[in-house]
């Protein structure tokens, strides 16, 4: 463990940070915990995700502590991967992360000067164990308060997010997305999986269950994966095990890494899946972290969609105050949420090779930016992705 002091704040207090640099989690484990029962950070960097990425990846822990003396004030958990001669420090999981913010606690919002001087320590700390810290897909201002990083260097990330506040009433909740066409819609849906015998939405309460609903996801996702000619991010050996870890993770009612769901047909005795998802909530807030369907059963009767409105209905029953389908934009995401949320990757550059690459991301980012923006291209970059892409390249 190394440190660096630094000028930051809590509050309006100034105070003295030290920046500390763990490899072992379970030093910081007690305060990691603690972080994440607070609003406003996000279930990703959570002792339950990382430390399962840590383990089923194989990939060593780099977490950074900030503290000052009375209390810590924030948590880094992070991996480096190399580009390259390039060291990269960022928050484990990657593309399966759908809303980062590191461990921050309440109150703590240096000022620009602090900031200042927060950079430059980060950058005295780690510079021994990467080039670059990229903080990829942090929301710069989330449920009306600004992150305690946003005056970090920062360039906008390549997807949005989309959100659906939820109340207590669902008719409440469905009034902001038109809930008139919603229901008729819903009504259409019911109708024609009744005709095909009837359904029912299941979520297993057993883990053996829960795992068995997994394999399947994987396997449906695969084969619509490879009907479309895209790469199966799934693939990997090594990222299905830590979907499966997740499960295995401690959870409650309203705390939980990872819970699957299911639509299932009635016809045919114990019933064929239609549709599945799989959730994470921290506290109010729910994210979709992704879903599937098998394109054989009833299709014409929107079996994904129809599982959201369950699962959105039951989020509203059970106290939740935000269903967050996560990011990437989709039609079906916007005729639910109201809401689109904008992320920024926040780049520090640590070392001389570091401000290379910070500009060589920046550069990136903006091409991959174009790409997305124009369909028939971004297909061809899939599709030649897909030919090229071996089972544990995945990840």
């Amino acid at each position: 463990m190394n440190q660096q002091p630094s000028q930051a704040a809590r509050g309006s207090e100034h105070t003295l940070l030290q920046i500390e640099i763990h490899e072992d989690p379970s030093s910081l484990l007690q305060r990691w915990n603690e972080l994440a029962q607070l609003p406003g950070n996000s279930l990703h960097q959570s002792s339950a995700w990382c430390l399962a990425w840590y383990r089923s990846l194989g990939e060593k822990p780099l977490i950074v502590h900030g503290r000052d003396s009375n209390r810590t004030c924030f948590i880094l958990p992070l991996i480096v991967s190399h580009l390259g001669p390039v060291r990269i420090a960022r928050f484990p999981a990657g593309h399966f992360n759908n809303f980062n913010s590191g461990m921050m606690a309440e109150g703590f919002q240096p000022s620009s000067e602090e900031t200042a001087a927060l950079l430059e320590s980060l950058k005295k700390a780690m510079g021994s164990h990467a080039d670059v810290l990229i903080l990829d897909a942090v929301s710069l201002e989330w449920q009306h308060k600004r992150h305690p990083f946003h005056a970090f260097p920062s360039i906008v990330h390549t997807n949005t997010s989309f959100q659906l506040p939820l109340f207590r009433s669902f008719e409440q909740t469905l009034a902001q997305v038109n809930a008139k066409r919603r229901r008729k819609k819903f009504r259409v849906q019911v109708r024609r999986i009744e005709e095909a015998g009837g359904y029912e939405v299941h979520t297993p309460s057993s883990i053996t269950e829960q795992h068995a609903l997994l394999d399947l996801f994987f396997k449906q996702k695969h084969e619509r994966f490879q009907a479309a000619g895209l790469p199966d991010v799934f693939q990997s050996s090594a990222v299905r095990n830590f979907f499966h870890a997740l499960i295995d993770s401690p959870q409650t009612e309203t705390e939980y890494a990872l819970r699957l769901s299911a639509l299932k047909l009635k016809a045919g005795g114990d019933g064929e899946v239609a549709a599945i998802c799989g959730l994470s909530r921290a506290q109010g807030h729910v994210i979709c972290q992704f879903g599937s369907i098998d394109e054989r059963r009833v299709p014409d009767a929107s079996p994904g969609e129809l599982l959201f409105w369950h699962m959105i209905e039951d989020a509203c029953a059970s106290g939740a105050e935000i269903f967050d389908f996560g990011m990437g934009d989709q039609a079906y995401k916007r005729s639910w949420c109201p809401v689109e949320t904008t992320h920024h990757d926040l780049i520090v550059p640590l070392t001389a090779k570091g401000r290379l690459a910070s500009l060589a991301h920046r550069g990136f980012i903006r091409l991959k930016t174009g790409i997305k923006q124009n369909k028939g291209l971004y297909r061809l970059v899939q599709k030649l992705r897909a030919k090229s892409t071996t089972p544990d390249q995945a990840a």
